[in-house]
């Protein structure tokens, strides 16, 4: 008896310490994770290279960054100049100006107000900074909107007052997630009880998938929190924990609910049927649970600290609903026994309905492996082919929903100031920076940049504490996102900054903001991601080798996972970069794909992946030790397990499509890249390339050679799982 059948036995012998257990256990991860709370990660953990440099300088300067707010006053048909509009521009200041919420108040019209007021004469910004911590000023923003919207109420005919900036931006994405993630966690739950209500026909027996897979999110969370305080958590670790956890801990209670329920059917005992499917199933979640969290580790070596929270947060997850899946699951099915199926709603009929189109399918890719090979090829690589024109960016204020007030102002700034709402952020350290030749020096880098044509005006300057450190504010030529304004930041830093700045050394500057920040993250995943690949696709490799006890089947498996995280890729291209489904998505594309999203994408589904193409090749495996040769232990294999991995698939897709119709752009990437990966790797990939290229691989599948006869052989009679380190079979070679 193996480890998972030897888990099931115990658990179900000992039921009440394992479901009580697991309780305690979930009550105390909560409890523990609300008393130590979140700890996030702060701007200077988030950047990579220069950009991070640039925040270190500013920190130890002890000049934070501050968060910049800009009113803009416009009229189309009045001028900047006219007395009418100054009395309007000159309102917005004295008003903003009381507010104990803000500070340094800049009006168009004072002394040294270069770059205020537009080219088109018709528009002119209040500039003003929020008092406090840049990262919290969007919780202190509200009654500056409030300010703002009454006197656009009062403002004469014609005139538009609106604000826009870091705070009113990050308040704006700020609820636009809560508002999103609440009704993701709303939905989840009973659109994925509703699809395992159809596979299992039975509310008990669909319902506990969903207890334990939330069960498993919530003490992940809690314990999440708690480690924050050593790993700090990113702003996307909690929608990756609740997707995954609902993703795999329905799936792995599915595999085994299903084989469990499949034995009792055929006649087997309650506890000859939980062993059963302890050493079946139960083996199959393990392997898929391991492999999951190797894939999930690969993050850990991006250099990103995001990747790395969300990397935590995803291991912590999985490793909970692999834990519940093992010993809980098993532990209630031993103690409820047939009266799961209580609440049936014509399980039967679906699960023959399943299995006839599954079957029909399967019979003809077996008959014709070549031309379904080839045929799923030529749409594979169809999928794959736009992915080869990925360009990645971070997102910007200006790819929130347009329904919002924020963009609407984000982009009427735009038009009328390019590039002044996302400047690049020159810092410089020096043992004085407000001494006559460093104020010269600066002075000749702002005017070599300006006639560079890499940035334009408002530009403005802020010492801090002690002199050591100043920050100026650079608006980069372009939007701040297009490939003009990265033009200008390579410029900048290449040839502007080393021509005067980088002859002195007593100076240290680095440049930031959000268009650096953006080129200095692809570079780091770059530079980062053979490491990742190399450690996810070798320690799978491995996994799959000693499971499987041959050569052909960790290469088939790296290859389709491969296929399918490279459609996916082409997917995201086609659809968000290229700007199709715009109206369906209910998205405005800007020409990228989120930059963090192409590697975490790998990561994740060559996880998930691996949880139907290993249940598969477990029944396989199976079947062909007990006799069958290759193509008919494929055909009655699939057969076996279609109904489950349809249902795990679609839970998948459900669960993913939920997130895509949030209306973050980034959180909606991820959740149309998962669906659209997940759907292809359930039907394509697994139900037509894999049988198909078993099939012509005939007893070749199984081939190991001699040199690793060593790898003990797994085998499974009747409910007992043997180990033994035989002779090498026929299928292994010299």
């Amino acid at each position: 008896m193996n480890f998972t059948a030897r888990a099931a036995t115990w658990s179900a012998a000992n039921w009440k310490k394992a479901t009580f257990g697991w309780l305690a256990f979930v009550v105390a991860m909560v409890a523990l994770g609300q008393i130590a709370g979140v700890v996030k990660l702060t701007e200077r953990e988030e950047g990579s290279g220069e950009t991070a440099r640039a925040q270190a300088l500013l920190n130890h300067g002890g000049l934070a960054r501050v968060a910049r707010e800009q009113v803009l006053v416009q009229n189309r048909s009045a001028g900047v100049e006219e007395p009418g509009f100054k009395r309007v521009v000159e309102g917005v200041r004295t008003q903003i100006s009381r507010l104990p919420q803000v500070a340094d108040v800049r009006s168009p019209y004072e002394p040294g107000a270069a770059g205020l007021t537009a080219a088109d004469g018709h528009s002119a910004l209040v500039q003003f900074d929020m008092r406090g911590s840049a990262e919290t000023a969007h919780e202190r923003v509200q009654p500056v909107l409030d300010r703002v919207a009454a006197l656009q109420r009062r403002a004469p005919a014609g005139f538009e007052v609106a604000e826009f900036g870091d705070a009113s931006a990050g308040w704006a994405a700020s609820k636009a997630v809560s508002d999103g993630l609440a009704s993701a966690e709303k939905l989840s739950l009973p659109v994925t009880f509703a699809i395992l209500l159809f596979a299992f026909g039975a509310f008990v027996a669909a319902g506990i998938p969903v207890l334990l897979a939330f069960s498993a999110v919530l003490a992940a969370g809690g314990l999440s929190a708690v480690l924050s305080h050593a790993v700090h958590q990113s702003e996307a670790t909690s929608s990756v924990m609740l997707l995954m956890g609902m993703a795999v801990g329905v799936d792995y209670s599915l595999f085994y609910l299903r084989r469990e329920r499949e034995e009792r059917r055929r006649g087997l005992s309650a506890n000859a049927s939980l062993v059963r499917a302890g050493s079946t199933s139960g083996r199959a979640v393990l392997v898929s649970g391991v492999t999951v969290l190797i894939a999930m580790a690969g993050m850990l070596f991006t250099g990103s600290p995001v990747f790395t929270s969300l990397g935590v947060g995803a291991m912590l997850v999985v490793l909970a609903a692999l834990v519940g899946s093992l010993t809980v699951l098993p532990a209630l099915l031993g103690r409820l026994g047939d009266k799961v199926e209580r609440g049936s709603v014509r399980r039967r009929r679906a699960e023959r309905s399943g299995s006839r189109v599954w079957g029909y399918l399967v019979d003809r890719v077996v008959r014709h492996p070549r031309a379904a090979v080839t045929a799923s090829a030529l749409v594979l690589a169809a999928l794959v082919v736009p992915a080869f024109a990925m360009h990645t960016s971070f997102l910007s204020a200006g790819d929130l929903p347009r329904s919002l007030p924020a963009v609407k102002t984000y982009e009427a700034i735009q038009r009328a100031f390019p590039g002044s709402p996302t400047p690049a952020q020159l810092v410089v350290r020096a043992p004085d920076v407000t001494a006559p030749k460093v104020r010269t020096e600066l002075g000749a880098a702002v005017r070599a940049a300006l006639a560079a044509g890499a940035v334009h005006e408002p530009v403005s300057t802020r010492v801090g504490p002690g002199g050591k450190v100043a920050v100026v504010t650079l608006p980069l030529s372009g939007n701040g996102e297009n490939a003009v304004s990265v033009s200008a930041l390579r410029t900048l830093r290449d040839r502007v900054l080393p021509a005067t700045l980088g002859r002195d050394a007593r100076l240290s500057y680095a440049v930031g903001g959000e268009t650096a920040g953006t080129v200095d993250f692809n570079a780091t995943l770059r530079s980062h991601a053979p490491i990742v690949f190399a450690f996810v696709l070798g320690l799978a490799f491995l996994l799959l080798l000693v499971t499987f006890r041959s050569l052909a089947i960790p290469l088939l498996s790296l290859g389709l996972n491969l296929a399918s995280v490279g459609a996916a890729y082409g997917v995201l291209v086609w659809v968000f970069q290229d700007g199709h489904l715009q109206g369906p998505l209910g998205f405005h594309s800007n020409g990228a794909v989120v930059a963090w999203l192409p590697l975490f994408l790998f990561s994740v589904l060559f996880g998930l992946s691996m949880d139907y193409h290993v249940f598969i090749l477990s029944r396989v495996s199976e079947l062909r030790e007990q006799g069958l040769s290759t193509a008919e232990a494929v055909s009655r294999g699939i057969r076996g397990s279609a109904g489950t991995v349809t249902a795990a698939a679609a839970v998948m897709v459900a669960v993913f499509a939920i997130f895509a119709s949030l209306p973050s752009l980034d959180i909606k990437q991820m959740g149309v890249g998962l669906a659209a990966a997940v759907l292809l790797d359930a039907t394509l990939v697994r139900g037509v390339v894999l049988p198909a290229a078993i099939t012509l691989l005939g007893e070749r599948t199984w081939w190991l050679p001699r040199s690793l006869s060593w790898l003990p052989r797994v085998s499974v009679e009747g409910g007992r799982v043997a180990v033994a380190r035989s002779q090498a079979p026929a299928t292994e070679a010299a």
